[in-house]
């Protein structure tokens, strides 16, 4: 298994939500094909027949635990965590 398939099972079990690297969320979702847009610190990923937006901004190099929490509802709501991002 891949760096970004554990990144990906860590999120979902959701054991380790302030743990997350901001740099290593970012790379998982562009390898799932969103396209990202910055805006100052809000980077913005949208993905077409993904009708959510995914808001996501650092905090000393973490990844908000809320966001965290969004991406992981995505990733079961829309099923990607079945195939290898790696």
């Amino acid at each position: 298994m891949g760096k970004f398939s554990k990144l990906r099972m860590k999120i979902l079990t959701g054991n380790a939500d302030t743990d997350i690297a901001f740099s290593e969320l970012r790379q998982l979702l562009l390898r799932l094909r969103f396209n990202e847009r910055i805006k100052g610190s809000h980077h913005i990923f949208t993905r077409e027949n993904i009708e959510e937006i995914i808001n996501l901004q650092p905090k000393d190099g973490k990844a908000k635990p809320y966001q965290v929490k969004q991406v992981r509802i995505l990733l079961m709501k829309y099923r990607m965590g079945e195939y290898s991002v790696d």
